[in-house]
């Protein structure tokens, strides 16, 4: 089983955090004005997109070196729809738009990223979170 961590510390004088993983850094923060927020970073609602858009992307790029096809423009947009209190996250609608280089149709390259997508297939099943203090 491999695992993934991620670090994530107060960034001195304000009230954001910084994360990082090995060599990359993300700033996470509120909107400017809420709850001490100054809107230097992503909020955990956009990170969550991100996550859901980014992983796609990867795998788009994995799949076509595994069905070896050359792929150009990825254009991906996610939409991260949130309700109720506590705010959760109640559905995710990813638009993707992929470029094959050879002209064709890259419906069945989507298809297959989709089927191994590690955080839609992870969200949609459902991941137990614990925390621990």
């Amino acid at each position: 089983m491999a695992s993934v961590v991620v670090e994530l510390r107060n960034i001195h004088d304000t009230q954001a955090a910084i994360g990082w993983a090995g060599g990359h850094t993300v700033v996470i923060d509120r909107p400017a004005g809420k709850a001490g927020g100054l809107g230097l970073g992503f909020n955990g609602a956009q990170l969550l997109a991100l996550a859901l858009g980014g992983c796609f992307c990867n795998d788009l790029r994995y799949t076509a070196a595994l069905m070896h096809v050359e792929i150009g423009n990825i254009a991906v947009s996610v939409t991260l729809d949130l309700d109720g209190e506590p705010l959760l996250a109640t559905a995710a609608t990813m638009a993707v738009s992929c470029e094959m280089l050879d002209g064709s149709d890259p419906q069945a390259l989507i298809t297959r990223a989709k089927a191994t997508c590690m955080v839609s297939n992870s969200l949609r099943r459902g991941v137990p979170v614990t925390i621990n203090a």
